[in-house]
């Protein structure tokens, strides 16, 4: 079997088959079979749209992973974790602190727990004032 090497014959390809034709012989396949099935047939339609849609540049782009903050793995010092504390006893939120001091919210956590000031819930995007 030749290797494909075009989305053309791909498309072309795909878009024989959800017609119910033999894309090599030209001939229609008979009614009892797999590809004149319904659920083929829109299986083969879904896949011809997303390949042409592809095609046409306009297919979802993967997300780009999030940016690190700017302070992220740097070592905190002793009047960073000064305003921190400070900050939080005002009721600052977690995602301000974060945001304030260039951190993930898991490090304004994981840094107010080591003072005692929040325990930190594993596994939970959350945490319990003490």
């Amino acid at each position: 079997m030749a290797i494909m090497n075009t989305t053309n014959t791909t498309l072309e390809i795909i878009r024989a088959l959800s017609n119910g034709v033999d894309p090599y012989t030209g001939e229609a396949f008979e009614a009892s079979s797999l590809y004149r099935h319904p659920d083929t047939i829109e299986a083969l339609g879904f896949c011809l749209r997303t390949l042409e849609s592809k095609d046409k540049g306009i297919a979802r782009k993967p997300r780009k992973k999030p940016q690190n903050p700017e302070n992220y793995g740097v070592p905190w010092t002793n009047e960073e974790d000064a305003q921190l504390r400070a900050a939080f006893q005002m009721d600052t939120t977690i995602r301000q602190l974060a945001k304030d001091h260039k951190r993930t919210t898991g490090s304004i956590v994981g840094r107010l727990g080591l003072y005692g000031l929040v325990e930190p819930q594993y596994g939970k995007k959350n945490f319990s004032h003490k």
